[in-house]
């Protein structure tokens, strides 16, 4: 009998997951010995205790425990067949005529049909590939190599035969897949090619070789080789850290010994102590206090000695590392397309959501007739948009609404998540799915005066990945946030979206992006199925179908279990739900990129678990998520990390486990307290002289930074749905606001009731009808007017003061997907108008039904009081303008109150009343930019205002003349008024608009 022995490893020390052997008939191969007795004893950690356990005939026995060791059975030919049970993976079974280790009757190794056979060896453990299946490399449990390094992505590589050769692909991992000191994305496989995953130099080492001869000693057990055929992985193989020293992959004296004099190494490798940057000494950074480490420094990057990537020739493991490789426009350079169509010449290809086009996409972002391709007999090729409403995008531009235009091989064709490449007669489909590349490359930006707030930022972000930014205040991590997202573009530099520039191309790619700020991007007054149905109404094109749309909200609740809270309101969830609910609006169009701005403020730490937690699923699901955080309690569930230092430069990019070590302290605490205190400290230029930065950064900084062309981003949006099925989405969303606020229903009728009864309360003999002759003069009747037009200003302006600071996150994320601003603006005017209007009505009513009344009027005889109140409600509507502009102007709802005050006030002291205005110079020109100036003027007109209140009798005021010519001067003016702050809101609401769609 023969075995081998493996080190015991602790659970932190790898992936170990237990498996049970069973005979042929199903039963568990424990304590049912073998005809001949063997048996194999096990090894404790501390060799003091040795176990018999009883294994099986013509079994596989595999014990894999934390708190044994680890034993493996070489096999023993018997009548019986086998199989090695993994939970969760089908077993692989073997028979006398072909024995685990994969060997025929004549004892030869083989494993197809004149393919080579290769073994890969990790940690000492070996697997024999098949070729007729691939391979995937990573930490993912079900993947068929676990590798628990912190260093290696979730799904790192794949292995697999190329036709001609094993191919190793990486799969767009976060720290890299090296081959001799180079990354690469694609390896040709040969025998004794050594590949590290993570870090070129002490990251998880894959060996590749032949198979072992027939008489020779198998390779980490024959079990591993027939267990191989089926999922290539071993049940026991607990992966080796840094901390358990080997050799080349070999155990060396069986187990190997713990580094003397000190605590265990981490589990992952630290950073070289004290070595020096080229061309001179890098100086320490401060320190805390004495008792502290202080941080290592760090060695510089430098190209070694004929390095073939530095003269961009193939390296000596035949790879062209990833910086030289050629990547095609605009599609992330080695990505195979998802699918192919045949063009035939002559014919059209129509592309759309409905099943009657030749190209069907599965996407609601596509109209249902959306485009068509047209191959012309002479060979050449148009696209042809046919009136769709998100847009059809050669080379990121638009085209115009059922326009057309001749396109090339090297052009790209956008439609929806689905991008379009012509080779030859043949269109390749690349659909988005998530597995895009993201980065930042130079990003600098530059306030007025020439202050930096974001000092030359690069960085690249692997696909399916959780970034972390975190940093001081005032390190400029929402100043990195807008500029990744385009809403404030760089001064200089690029933001690549799969090797495509996201500030020319915003109109295309921002429906594949998602941004959570930090604030609620949802009406919280309504339900969470209501808020999420009226999103997507404004969100998917106008010929989704209701129905389509209310089943991707179903969808995206079921997928954030929120299903369960659909029929709540959102104001009555915990913090960490309503967190949900933003990001459940943001996935309804499937976007590849997640940005969220401080996720976790104001959580307790079970509820800033969660929502990480949750960030970390849905990268797991095939995004890419970027957070920008100041809690430090969950940084391990992130891939990678970025630690912004004092002045807006990167301090650090790498992964979360590595940054204390990297900046020599032991806690967050210090790291941020060095930053605070040593502030001119010139942490990036120490980051960038690290190897760290050689290894995650380096290569992106490799090419010059480029200055942003502002004229050439600026980008007309195209809108999902028509202005007026907008505008009607908008008004009914925001009824059912109001509707739901019961406080502010309550208020809208009390308040113009009281202002009512208050001009009641002044006394009048007259009311508002002349006085005694032989004047008729009745200054109580100003009063009245006065009190009725102020109280109308304030209760008019008070409703729509807070309105659009309220919603200003909202209006700014909706305006990045298609809102149109004059529909919502819009939306505004007539609901608001329409509850102006009302409280109008209830404040005069209040006001004239106990009063007497002029005669006559001007426009109705018999009825003054209507053309009183219409002056009224005129009033009311510029007052209301005046207030979405205090609204669209200040950066909080607090500073809406004292302006609120001071514009009643105003409103009062201009009214002409409590003075004489007229042929008063420079007080008279004042009063005409007043509303309350011309409605007080306009009710003057019917009750003869000059002759109740006569300041001068031989000169009277003009506005107040009783004519209707003038009557409707004063109406016009209002209204004007009115119009003209409709625009100044629109122009203000622009700068809240990301910067390349500003128009």
């Amino acid at each position: 009998m023969r075995s081998w022995w493996f080190p015991r490893y602790p659970p932190s020390a790898g992936f170990v997951r237990p498996s049970v052997t069973r005979t042929g008939d199903g039963r568990p191969c424990g304590g049912v010995p073998s005809a001949s007795g063997a048996s194999a004893t096990s090894l404790s950690r501390d060799g003091g205790r040795h176990e018999a356990v009883p294994r099986c005939a013509g079994a596989v026995a595999l014990r894999a425990s934390f708190d044994a060791s680890v034993t493996v059975w070489s096999p023993d030919p018997g009548p019986t067949s086998c199989e090695a049970v993994k939970p969760g993976i089908v077993p692989h079974r073997c028979s006398p005529s072909q024995d685990p280790a994969g060997r025929g009757r004549s004892g030869e190794k083989f494993v197809g049909h004149g393919v080579p056979e290769l073994v890969l060896e990790l940690n000492g453990q070996t697997w024999t590939l098949d070729p007729s299946r691939s391979y995937t490399l990573g930490r993912d449990p079900q993947g068929d190599v676990v590798i628990e390094d912190a260093r290696v992505s979730w799904r790192h590589a794949v292995l697999r035969w190329g036709g001609n050769s094993w191919l190793l692909e990486d799969q767009g991992s976060t720290n890299g897949t090296f081959a001799q000191g180079h990354r690469v994305q694609h390896l040709d496989l040969s025998a004794g090619t050594v590949v590290h995953l993570g870090n070129a130099g002490d990251g998880p080492r894959l060996t590749f070789g032949g198979a072992a001869s027939p008489g020779g000693q198998p390779q980490g057990g024959e079990w591993h080789q027939a267990a191989a055929r089926q999922h290539a992985q071993p049940q026991h193989a607990p992966q080796a850290q840094p901390g358990w020293q080997q050799q080349g992959g070999q155990q060396q004296g069986g187990w190997a010994q713990q580094p003397q004099g000190g605590r265990q190494q981490a589990a992952w490798p630290q950073q070289p102590a004290a070595q020096q940057p080229q061309g001179g000494q890098q100086p320490h950074p401060p320190q805390q206090h004495a008792a502290q480490p202080h941080v290592p420094a760090q060695q510089a990057p430098h190209a070694p000695a004929h390095d073939p990537a530095a003269a961009g020739q193939p390296s000596a493991a035949g790879v062209t590392p990833a910086a030289q490789r050629p990547q095609s426009q605009g599609l992330g350079g080695d990505r195979s397309p998802t699918t192919f169509h045949q063009l035939a010449l002559g014919r059209v290809m129509r592309i759309g959501r409905a099943l009657e086009n030749e190209l069907v996409v599965s996407d609601l972002q596509v109209s249902r007739l959306h485009a068509e391709f047209l191959a012309a007999p002479d060979g050449r090729f148009e696209i042809h948009d046919l009136g769709s409403h998100n847009g059809t995008y050669v080379n990121g531009q638009q085209l115009p609404k059922n326009g057309r235009q001749q396109i090339g091989p090297n052009d790209i064709v956008g439609i929806g998540h689905s991008t379009f490449r012509l080779v030859g007669d043949r269109l390749e489909e690349f659909v988005d799915t998530g597995e895009v590349s993201f980065a930042a490359r130079h990003l600098t930006v530059q306030v007025d005066g020439g202050k930096t707030i974001l000092n030359d930022v690069s960085f690249g972000v692997p696909e399916k990945s959780v970034i972390a930014v975190i940093g001081p205040s005032g390190s400029g991590k929402s100043t990195l946030l807008k500029a990744l997202t385009g809403y404030r573009p760089a001064n200089q530099g690029e933001v690549l979206y799969d090797n495509r520039n996201l500030y020319t191309h915003f109109a295309e790619l921002r429906h594949r992006i998602g941004l959570v700020p930090q604030d609620d991007i949802l009406h919280t007054a309504l339900k969470v199925r209501t808020a999420l149905r009226y999103a997507a109404k404004l969100r998917f094109p106008g010929d989704v179908a209701e129905a389509e749309r209310n089943a991707r909200v179903e969808e995206v609740l079921a997928e954030l279990k929120l299903d369960i809270h659909a029929d709540k309101r959102i104001t009555s969830l915990s913090g960490g739900q309503r967190k949900r609910v933003s990001v459940a609006l943001e996935l309804l169009t499937k976007p590849s990129l997640i940005f969220l701005d401080e996720p976790t403020s104001g959580l307790d730490p079970g509820m800033d678990r969660d929502v990480m937690q949750l960030l970390r699923g849905l990268a797991d699901d095939g995004r890419t998520v970027l957070v920008v955080t100041h809690s430090v309690a969950e940084l391990q569930l992130c891939d990678k990390l970025l630690v912004m230092a004092p002045g807006g430069g990167v301090a650090y990019f790498g992964p979360p486990e590595e940054a204390l070590n990297f900046f020599g302290y032991e806690t967050w605490a210090d790291v941020f307290s060095a930053f605070e205190n040593y502030r001119d400290y010139d942490w990036m230029g120490r980051w960038r002289g690290s190897e760290h930065y050689r290894l995650y950064a380096a290569d992106i900084d490799a090419v010059a930074p480029q200055p942003v062309n502002f004229q050439q981003q600026q980008a007309k949006l195209q809108k999902p749905q028509s202005w007026g099925s907008q505008l009607w989405t908008l008004m009914r969303r925001y009824g059912s606001v109001i509707a739901s606020d019961r406080g502010f229903i309550g208020l809208m009728f009390i308040l113009p009731a009281v202002l009512g009864v208050v001009s009641v309360v002044i006394p009048s003999d007259h009311g508002l009808a002349f006085g005694k002759p032989p004047t008729f003069t009745n200054r109580d009747a100003s009063t009245i007017l006065l009190i009725l037009a102020v109280g109308m200003c304030f209760s008019a302006a008070a409703n729509s003061v807070r309105e659009l600071i309220k919603e200003r996150v909202i209006y700014e994320r909706e305006r990045a997907t298609g809102l149109s601003r004059s529909a919502y603006l819009m939306s505004k005017v007539i609901i608001l108008g329409l509850i102006t209007a009302l409280q109008g009505v209830i404040i005069c009513a209040i006001g004239f039904i106990p009063r007497d009344m002029p005669e006559e009027g001007l426009l109705f005889s018999n009825t003054p009081a209507i053309e009183m109140t219409l002056v009224v409600i005129a009033l009311g509507l510029a007052s209301m303008m005046v207030g979405l502009i205090i609204s669209s102007l200040v950066k909080t709802a607090e500073k809406t109150m004292p302006l609120l005050v001071m514009f009643a006030i105003v409103q009062v002291v201009f009214t002409g009343v409590l003075f004489q205005i007229h042929d008063k110079p420079g007080i008279e020109q004042l009063a005409w930019l007043m509303p309350s100036r011309w409605a007080v003027s306009g009710m003057g007109n019917t009750v003869q205002l000059n002759v109740l209140l006569p300041w001068d009798v031989q000169n009277p005021d003009p506005l107040w003349d009783h004519e209707l010519s003038q009557w409707f001067l004063n109406m016009g003016v209002l209204l004007t008024m009115s119009v003209l702050c409709g625009v100044v809101v629109a122009r203000f609401l622009r700068r809240h608009e990301p910067e390349v769609m500003r128009k």
